[in-house]
């Protein structure tokens, strides 16, 4: 709980994300995530869609992410910005984050943390959890069509759900990219999967079990003549509008399970070709909090494809900043400070 002085007033704990990196693990992650996905299937949340800005003339954006999952007592505020030129501009990150955790009871601050890590975090649990109960049971190949930070996180949420996978594709537009991914996954991951880098994304997706797009494509780069009966996939990188990775007539053949009907209409995997009328809110089968909470089944067979659309729930971001609380304050990380 909050940390309160002899004279009542409120301290707030101050995290940065370096710090929160050594608090959070994926397993923990999941669990908690999965939790949330249940809360929210449940209808026990509060979360209004993502408030979005644009800066448009900076090609970037920032959003705007509250939460308060009722039955757990967990409730914080997230701003997120996405802008895709800041590393080769800038020399910062694309996706860099903030999260107020908040007490229910007052209002009050507990804690201000770096969100980049969390968000990173949450999200590859998602791609974990939606691979629990949508793609196949002994699903052994991957394809990762993105090699940034999502993919890392996927990969490690897919291990923790699998154990270990027989192979991995891995393809990016950029060779440094996916150099830069295997120098970092290979000695972490050796003894558990295989990582193969490919030429093209067609390579990539070609008879595997479970695909992965994590890239900010404003066009279809995974074609349906490209995949095969059973694929199951965990759509992250389109997470605003305008934003596409997949071939609508993908889609129009799949399970589709998104993580918020509101949020995935507009800003979602399925936000283009909804918009288009290529597919209306009859073609979504259910959010993963209704299959998670067994109010909808999730994969029914093995020869269906399955498609996860995530765009990110305030609630992950809620339960993995109160993990990373907790955890500070056991091991005594972060420093407390007076700020209202």
């Amino acid at each position: 709980m909050i940390s309160l002085r002899s004279d009542q007033s409120l301290e707030t704990l101050i995290l940065t994300d370096d710090e929160v990196k050594k608090l959070l693990s994926m397993d923990e992650v999941m669990k908690a995530v999965e939790l949330a996905f249940k809360e929210k299937g449940l209808k026990q949340v509060q979360m209004p869609a993502k408030l979005y800005l644009f800066y448009r003339k900076y090609d970037g954006d920032l959003r705007a992410m509250p939460s308060y999952l009722e039955a757990l007592d967990v409730s914080a505020v997230k701003i997120v910005n996405v802008h895709p030129n800041n590393r080769t501009k800038y020399s910062l990150p694309t996706v860099m984050a903030v999260i107020v955790l908040v007490d229910p009871k007052t209002g009050g601050p507990m804690a201000i943390m770096g969100g980049s890590t969390i968000t990173d975090m949450r999200t590859g649990a998602s791609g974990g959890i939606a691979a629990k109960y949508l793609a196949k049971k002994d699903s052994k190949t991957v394809g990762l069509v993105g090699a940034g930070a999502q993919a890392r996180t996927q990969l490690m949420s897919l291990l923790e759900v699998y154990g270990k996978l027989k192979e991995v594709r891995v393809w990016s537009r950029t060779k440094e990219t996916v150099n830069a991914f295997i120098a970092e996954a290979e000695p972490k991951f050796k003894s558990r999967c295989q990582i193969v880098p490919l030429e093209t994304v067609e390579e990539t997706v070609k008879d595997v079990d479970i695909v992965v797009t994590t890239t900010p494509s404003k066009k279809p780069i995974v074609m349906k003549s490209a995949i095969s009966s059973g694929t199951h996939f965990n759509c992250i990188g389109a997470d605003a509008p305008g934003k596409q990775e997949l071939d609508p007539a993908i889609l129009k053949g799949a399970k589709i399970v998104v993580d918020d009907w509101e949020q995935a209409s507009h800003s979602g995997e399925i936000n283009v070709p909804y918009s288009q009328g290529i597919i209306t809110k009859e073609n979504v089968w259910a959010e993963i909090g209704e299959v998670v909470a067994g109010l909808k089944p999730g994969r029914e067979s093995s020869d269906e494809i399955t498609a996860f659309i995530s765009t990110g729930l305030a609630v992950q971001d809620a339960v993995t900043a109160k993990i990373a609380y907790t955890n500070a304050t056991e091991k005594k990380m972060g420093r407390f400070f007076k700020i209202v």
